[in-house]
């Protein structure tokens, strides 16, 4: 099974200094040869929060540098997921605009046999990373 992580996993992954680091870095040493992807907007959505966070103190550069380079250290494990769906792909369980990025991720994840990987319990059908 591949794990689609959404941008709150893939930060707390990246960014040693977040509070959930050590849950996701777990998580993921715990599952040894299963496959990770990022896509479009997870790997835009590091960058974006990593240089506005001021308290993170990453420019753009820094941040696409350090996700490039957790990417490289193991790309057997990594790969990106190209993102075809359209509008017409959202679930039928997304009823606010917060909850658009979920239902795009959830559904662009099942096209490739995979799962979304999150922080957030309140995505259905989303594997919730255990707190160890």
């Amino acid at each position: 099974m591949t794990y689609l992580l959404d941008v709150n996993a893939l930060v707390a992954l990246g960014f040693a200094h977040h509070e959930f680091h050590e849950r996701v870095a777990r998580w993921v040493r715990d599952q040894k040869a299963a496959p990770l992807a990022t896509c479009s907007i997870t790997e835009l959505g590091f960058v974006r929060v990593l240089a506005q966070i001021p308290a993170y103190g990453f420019t753009i550069v820094q941040a696409t540098t350090l996700l490039l380079r957790m990417k490289r250290a193991n790309p057997t494990r990594f790969s990106f997921v190209t993102d075809d769906h359209d509008i017409s792909h959202l679930p039928s369980w997304v009823k606010t605009a917060r909850q658009t990025t979920d239902g795009h991720l959830m559904k662009l994840a099942s096209a490739y046999d995979g799962v979304l990987a999150t922080l957030d319990g309140k995505i259905p059908g989303a594997y919730v990373i255990p707190h160890g």
